[in-house]
């Protein structure tokens, strides 16, 4: 079931989503070579506890995780797509790092993520970035009345594809309101005009997600949570929550 989101719901997750762009900040701020993942996920932490936010992300466990995640943030480098756990690893010169965030405020959620690099990039890198960027600048641009949840979809796929990249099947994004996780899901490729009709008051969270090798093959990590690109190329992921008005997309993700 779809909720509809009134007026005031919108700007309520507006402010949620205000704390998850300042964490999503500060873990890339923390982020250099030789600093260890968890002290992204700490910064992350504070930011949340200043706010007087909860994460939807610690203690989640869906049924297929065996364990509930540990952290305020899925922190993925390098070959991992996403949901990677932060750890004692220590980040290194060149690695490419995808951070996803959400918060609860007010009893509702925001959802993000971004993709960077530490300390030098690679050219490759950047351009997998980009093309993550622009395929979520694609998707939120489909993201208007009357269109369909397969116009979104075909928006990002149409980037991801253009650019060479791979899909990762069976992930993609979702609705969002009281919980992290609602309907409608927003797959990352698929058909336009096919799909629930995007009405005033949705509100979704769009998240491509790129294989830099150009293959959709994937892998779940020993620790049952990270993600990881079977070919062993590297992934970017970008994230907002984003409501549908009758005024055009509203990103309630960013500073």
């Amino acid at each position: 079931m779809v909720e509809i989101k009134t007026d005031e719901n919108m700007d309520a997750m507006r402010e949620a989503g205000r704390v998850v762009a300042r964490a999503l900040a500060a873990a890339r701020r923390t982020a250099a070579p030789g600093v260890p993942v968890t002290e992204l996920d700490r910064a992350a932490r504070e930011v949340l506890e200043r706010a007087g936010a909860g994460s939807p992300f610690l203690g989640y466990r869906p049924d297929w995780a065996p364990t509930p995640f540990p952290a305020v943030v899925c922190v993925s480098v390098n070959d991992a797509i996403v949901h990677g756990i932060p750890d004692g690893s220590r980040l290194a010169d060149g690695d490419l790092v995808s951070v996803d965030c959400g918060a609860l405020l007010g009893g509702w959620a925001g959802d993000a993520a971004v993709s960077f690099t530490v300390g030098r990039a690679r050219a490759e890198d950047t351009r997998l970035i980009g093309a993550a960027e622009e395929a979520l600048a694609a998707g939120i641009a489909a993201a208007v009345v009357g269109n369909r949840i397969g116009d979104v979809a075909h928006a990002i796929g149409t980037v991801c594809r253009k650019a060479g990249y791979g899909i990762p099947d069976g992930f993609g994004g979702h609705g969002i309101g009281r919980a992290m996780h609602e309907d409608p899901g927003v797959p990352n490729e698929g058909r336009p005009g096919r799909g629930m009709k995007l009405r005033h008051g949705m509100v979704l969270a769009i998240e491509p997600m790129l294989v830099g090798g150009g293959g959709d093959e994937h892998y779940t990590a020993r620790d049952g949570w990270t993600i990881r690109t079977l070919d062993g190329s590297r992934a970017a992921h970008a994230e907002h929550t984003v409501a549908v008005t009758d005024a055009g997309p509203r990103v309630l993700t960013v500073l």
